[in-house]
């Protein structure tokens, strides 16, 4: 248990901290690194090490970024930020549109490749129109968190749950129950945001911006978004998520019309590994029992299924998200829902509350990571500080969502 733990806590502060600048190993490569070591300490066999991968998501993970490429390939995500960026009328405008349109697109596509994609566009129209780059950066990284609420495909930490809960509530289902929740906890994130950094967003117009009109690909942009409503239109009607996306993805690398090794160069692999790598690390610390012993605390308030129950299981997922990232505890999580007295209700819960909690600390999720660092200088916050608007944020978040 003891090198489980151990392996466990250097992975995860590789993962936090991006790389150990003494051994050099970024995030795909630290959870690779850990999920070997967890074998070798004997914290999970190597034949269960293997099973512990799930195909399941990682396939589906494949073929929604594949999808993605396609969209990024036609140039979509550079001429929507175009759109957005110079027809906003004043700062707090731009943010609420940023806020929005990030929303939107991590609803459906991965929150994380919205975030690759977008940052760098944001960053250079937040310079051109001189503003403050702080409150734009946590409207993306919160945008694409909140975002990705609302469907089963928004976030990896969903495509867990919602391979779970196959059979138990569906993909439109889901939409369909979150939706709601998910468009009105974007509003309070852009006001919370505007409220927070009032004095720094400055009134009146915007100077002028002139930045190039991008050549988006209109025919590639209509095959790769009729890809996606074929995905969405096959979850909803009981194909299995990695299904519908792989049908989706394959068919759009018979239509494209466009060598899809250019596709594939846009996929993000080593997102993939990262998971792959990570389903190990996860699955020995969850054989060992440690985050088990923590449900267990308060698993007899869960049992009652009441508010209070709700309420308790709640805050072990925003604190639990926040201790060892949402991804890994949803790794671990589903395996408490189908024990719990309404599984449906808590399968909601989880995708939900793990979602929301990323945006509470810098390492909650990795999109919070992606936007930080690919703003370069304009990037930088400290954990604390970060903390201090997280905090706001995910509180009115959470009561947004659940009182929906």
């Amino acid at each position: 248990m003891l090198g489980a733990l151990v392996v466990f806590c250097v992975t995860y502060l590789v993962i936090a901290s991006r790389q150990l600048q003494w051994i050099g190993l970024d995030r795909p490569a630290g959870a690779v690194v850990g999920a070997v070591a967890m074998v070798v300490v004997g914290g999970l066999p190597m034949d269960e090490a293997l099973k512990a991968i799930d195909l399941h998501v990682v396939i589906l993970l494949f073929g929604v970024l594949l999808i993605a490429a396609y969209l990024a390939e036609a140039r979509f995500f550079r001429f929507v930020a175009f759109l957005v960026l110079t027809r906003a009328r004043s700062a707090r405008s731009l943010l609420f549109g940023i806020t929005f349109v990030t929303g939107a697109l991590s609803a459906l596509l991965l929150n994380d490749t919205v975030c690759v994609l977008l940052t760098p566009l944001v960053v250079a129209v937040i310079v051109e129109a001189r503003l403050p780059a702080l409150p734009y950066l946590l409207a993306l990284a919160s945008a694409a968190n909140v975002g990705g609420v609302v469907s089963f495909s928004g976030n990896p930490q969903n495509m867990i749950v919602g391979a779970a809960a196959h059979g138990t509530i569906g993909f439109a289902q889901y939409f369909a129950f979150t939706l709601p929740a998910g468009i009105a906890c974007l509003v309070a994130n852009a006001a919370v945001i505007v409220w927070l950094f009032r004095k720094q967003l400055p009134p009146g117009p915007l100077a002028d911006r002139s930045p190039p009109k991008p050549a988006i690909d209109k025919v590639l942009t209509a095959k790769s978004l009729g890809a996606l409503a074929l995905f969405a239109i096959l979850a909803a009607a009981g194909v299995s998520l990695a299904g519908a996306a792989m049908c989706a993805a394959a068919l759009l690398m018979v239509v494209a019309r466009t060598p899809p090794k250019q596709a594939f160069a846009f996929v993000d692999w080593q997102l993939l590994v990262f998971f792959a790598g990570l389903f190990v690390v996860v699955a020995g610390v969850a054989h060992a029992g440690v985050l088990t012993r923590l449900f267990d605390v308060v698993a007899p308030a869960i049992a009652r299924g009441d508010l209070a129950g709700d309420l308790a299981f709640i805050a072990l997922v925003v604190v639990a998200s926040n201790l060892v990232s949402n991804v890994p505890l949803v790794l671990v999580a589903v395996g408490w829902v189908p024990a719990m007295p309404h599984p449906t209700w808590g399968f909601i819960m989880l995708a939900v509350a793990s979602t929301i909690a990323g945006n509470l600390t810098l390492f909650g999720s990795v999109a919070n990571i992606i936007v930080m660092e690919g703003a370069g200088p304009r990037g930088e916050i400290g954990f604390w500080r970060f903390l201090r608007y997280g905090a706001v944020i995910t509180v009115v978040d959470l009561v947004v969502a659940f009182a929906i």
